[in-house]
This record gives structure tokens, sequence and C-alpha cells, in this order.
């Protein structure tokens, strides 16, 4: 959860309007502007590296830890074996020792409990004060256009499709929330218009008297196309 989060946070950062610097021909953003006597790759491979074995650093180090933390073991759930990751058989046996009176588990229980639930709560809050700048942002910037009388941006997520509560802070997306999902709405919602079309022509074919005998095939074809508008609706509102 919290990784996907950090990655809603970096990708609405990454995409709100910056109007301190014009963009246009031989002027890329100020964000993806290669910076004078800075290697793009700053930790690149060194030379004579290639065939080296990398140190234990504090990364690859990070890359172990995870690696064990989510390899499955197998542990008895009641009367059956199941297998889980490492860190989930840890943790039940920690919340286990604790249910049973230890005091040493109990505090270390509780105390990754809280800590879990405050960077929890860090992060949510900055994922709010980041979704109620963007969507401002945006606002404002489409207002800019407008009252430019340009043609407005079309932001992903787009502003109008962010709903913030600000008494409870949650937020919730109607629309889609990349490029790559936008592309996926966008046929959808034809797909949903050709059906609708598709009804009316055979909701047409039914009054017509000569299409009597293939009012059942004509029927079923509707109520296909009903589903499939359903379907849709059920994953993208109107």
């Amino acid at each position: 959860m919290s990784d996907d989060l950090n990655k809603k946070i970096k990708a609405l950062k990454n995409n709100m309007p910056d109007r301190s610097y014009e963009v246009g021909y031989a002027k890329p953003p100020a964000k993806t502007r290669f910076v004078k006597g800075k290697s793009g790759n700053p930790r690149g491979r060194p030379k004579g590296s290639k065939n080296q074995v990398p140190a234990l650093n504090e990364e690859r180090l990070r890359d172990i830890i995870m690696e064990e933390a989510y390899r499955t073991v197998k542990v008895n759930d009641g009367n059956k074996e199941v297998k889980v990751p490492m860190a989930q058989a840890v943790m039940r046996s920690i919340s286990v020792n604790a249910a049973r009176g230890s005091q040493r588990s109990q505090k270390m229980f509780t105390d990754l409990v809280n800590s879990t639930e405050a960077k929890n709560k860090k992060l949510h809050d900055e994922y709010l004060q980041t979704m109620i700048d963007y969507k401002l942002d945006w606002e404002h910037e489409i207002e800019r256009h407008k009252l430019m009388g340009i043609r407005p941006p079309e932001p992903v997520p787009h502003p109008d499709h962010i709903e913030i509560d600000m008494a409870t802070g949650q937020v919730r997306i109607t629309g889609p929330f990349t490029k790559e999902e936008k592309v996926k709405w966008d046929k959808l919602k034809k797909r949903r218009d050709t059906a609708r079309e598709a009804i009316k022509i055979y909701k047409a074919d039914l009054k017509d008297p000569k299409n009597k005998k293939y009012k059942k095939s004509i029927e079923d074809e509707i109520a296909f196309e009903r589903r499939i508008i359903a379907i849709i609706s059920e994953r993208i509102p109107d």
C-alpha cells in the first residue's frame, strides 16, 4: 500500500504545471533538462568494473533483506500447513507470543503497530496535500488558458476527476490516473457509446414488421449490448 501511494505522489508531483519556465522547441521542461557539467548517469559503471563482484553496499544489502523477508516458508495454520512470506511468519510468531503473555513480544508488537500506523498517517497526509495542490494548480492553469482563449490542457488525472472530502481526508479518483489508464478508459467509453447506438438501431428494427421473425434474435442482441454497458459503467461512470 505504501509503495503504491509513494508512486502516486511521485507521479502527481512530476505532472504538476510549471509556469516558471517556457516550454517549446529546443526548450524542454526544466525537470528534464541536462545540467551543464553533470553526467546524465552519475552512478554509471566505473572503468574495469565489468567482471568485478559488486561491493556489499547499502542498496545490495537492502535487496538481500527484502528478498529474505518475502521468501515463502511453511507454517502451521490450524490443522493445515500453508506457505507465507518470512516477514508474515515472523510477525505471526511475535503476535502469538504477545497474546500468550510475553511482555517482550507485547512491547515489540505494540511498537511495530504504532510505528506502522504513524508512517501510514504521514504518507496519507502527504498524499492528501499533494492531491490538493495538484487539483488547485491544474484548475488555475486550465482557467488561465480559458481566459487567454487558448485550448486548455487535459492533464491525467484531470482535476475534475479528483474528489476530496476535507472532513474525512479521503480522496476519490473518478477518472484515469495515468496516461495508460486513459487509453483504456477511452476505448471502453467508445465501446459503451457503440453499444448505445446499436441498441437504438435494434429497437428500430423491432418496430419494422418485416423483422418480426427475427424478434428473438434482435432482443438477444439488445440484452447483450445492455450487459456490455452495465459492465463498463461499473468501472467507468458516465
